[in-house]
């Protein structure tokens, strides 16, 4: 089991920056990827960026629409993922969900956390 807790959404006007967190606790030993996906009203839940690693090293994956804009890490010794993202547009504006994948099967989601980009 895994549970993963979303947080650092919010309001933000265009153009600002938000810094999405996700913590994550229980067999944390056996997640080896992580995704940012977001659903905005009336649409399906899309991909936006995610991290793998394994012994040799880490990729990362990102949308078109947020390349060179938003940055997916980890922090290892505090157990949370991040989504810092930079240059925010109207468009972004949708609720945030974490996804944790386990090595040898198995996905775990957090509970969403609203972002808002307006005037």
């Amino acid at each position: 089991q895994v549970q993963l807790v979303e947080s650092g959404g919010g309001l933000v006007q265009p153009g600002g920056s938000l810094r999405l967190s996700c913590a994550a606790s229980g067999s944390i030993f056996r997640i080896n990827a992580m995704g940012w996906y977001r659903q905005a009203p009336g649409k399906e839940r899309e991909l936006v960026a995610s991290i793998a690693w394994n012994w040799s090293g880490s990729r990362t994956y990102y949308t078109d629409s947020v390349k060179g804009r938003f940055t997916i890490s980890r922090d290892n010794a505090k157990n949370v993922g991040y989504l810092q993202m930079d240059s925010l547009k109207p468009e972004d504006t949708a609720v945030y969900y974490c996804k944790a994948a386990l090595g040898g099967g198995g996905e775990y989601w957090g509970q969403g956390t609203q972002v808002t980009v307006s005037s």
